[in-house]
């Protein structure tokens, strides 16, 4: 009974929290939503498709991103009201002062290594990834070609990240070569480049169409507790629009909840928005169950690795200034829905006849 009760707890979080049904906007409030058609901002492609959003008087206003940095412009010129897009992005913006605040977590380690052909073969052979590359040059006599998204994102930090402190290679190792998400799919299934720095669901539509094509490297290996997307807004929204964006924050825990007890539910919905619905929803449902899937709302779980992250950047020169992370984060607002879901859920317990934990 417990564990039917916090599903439930989860799966139904915005009813379930105390108030917040009465605290709903009204008249609805609109909110200017950027966003990029990937897998780890699913958390907003299934609130638009459960229809939560309106449910809960909120208008969001979709603005479709092919990169972060194109979102962090948008910012730039006064863009914008709330974000889902990767944590570089946001610290750039930050960096830019522009008056953010990270909210919550979407998810982490995210980002696979995707080779074909040649280099996807070198790794079978090689005892490690240097080794791999090494020999690749050798024998195809150039670096390997290895799309990711422009200089700053999470994908392009990660990539570089591996090359320099993982393998202690350099970049200067491979060849990178930026693009959105959509050409760095076309440019591997097409044989343009060799591999890229990738998140789902590119890393399983190129397994799937593709012979031979294979995950050499995954976050973990290549930067440890990588963070991932995630929820920000700006300031004068939070302080505008406390209670819409507390609701908003509410739907955002909810919807991950559902990403990881019910994948398949939310696939219909992600495929909506992501590769413009050219993508087999098998495909699609295949991607969320991914190791490279790892979806959390809690701020807290990546902070430390975004130091690590801002440290990096900083070397490398895509953080011109050093940013406050204790700024950037904000983690009161989810602090603030999480706890009253775990009141509400022992409220229920007890009526439900069970034994408190506390």
């Amino acid at each position: 009974m417990l564990r039917v009760v916090r599903h439930l707890g989860a799966v139904a979080l915005l009813c379930a929290l105390p108030g917040l049904a009465q605290a709903q906007p009204s008249p609805p409030v609109t909110l200017e939503v950027g966003y990029m058609p990937i897998l780890p901002v699913a958390q907003l492609f299934v609130m638009e498709g459960e229809g939560w959003t309106d449910e809960a008087g909120l208008e969001l206003e979709l603005t479709r991103f092919s990169s972060g940095p194109a979102m962090v412009q948008a910012l730039a010129s006064g863009e914008l009201d709330v974000m889902y897009f990767g944590i570089g992005p946001a610290m750039v913006a930050r960096a830019n002062g522009v008056p953010i605040k990270v909210l919550a977590a979407s998810i982490r380690e995210q980002i696979g290594l995707v080779a074909r052909g040649e280099l996807a073969d070198a790794f079978a052979r090689a005892a490690d990834p240097a080794e791999a590359i090494a020999r690749f040059t050798e024998e195809q006599g150039r670096k390997p070609q290895i799309a990711t998204f422009p200089r700053g994102s999470v994908p392009d930090t990660v990539l570089r990240y591996w090359l320099v402190e993982r393998l202690d290679v350099g970049e200067e190792a491979v060849e990178i070569v930026a693009m959105g998400a959509d050409r760095v799919q076309q440019a591997l299934l097409a044989g343009a480049v060799d591999a890229a720095s990738i998140l789902e669901p590119i890393l399983t539509t190129v397994q799937e169409r593709v012979d031979g094509a294979r995950v050499v490297a995954r976050a973990d290996e290549m930067l440890p507790g990588q963070p991932g997307a995630v929820l920000a807004a700006r300031e004068q929204v939070l302080e505008a629009h406390p209670e819409a964006m507390r609701t908003l924050m509410a739907l955002h825990v909810r919807a991950t909840a559902m990403l990881l007890e019910e994948p398949d539910r939310a696939a219909p919905h992600v495929r909506e928005f992501v590769g413009k619905r050219l993508i087999k929803l098998d495909t699609v449902t295949t991607a969320l169950r991914s190791p490279s899937s790892n979806y959390l709302a809690d701020p807290h779980a990546i902070l430390e690795a975004t130091r690590t992250m801002h440290d990096f950047q900083m070397a490398q020169g895509t953080l011109e200034t050093p940013v406050d992370l204790e700024a950037l984060f904000d983690t009161t607002l989810y602090d603030a829905v999480v706890g009253e879901q775990a009141g509400d859920e022992e409220t229920a317990e007890h009526a439900a006849g069970e034994p408190s934990n506390s």
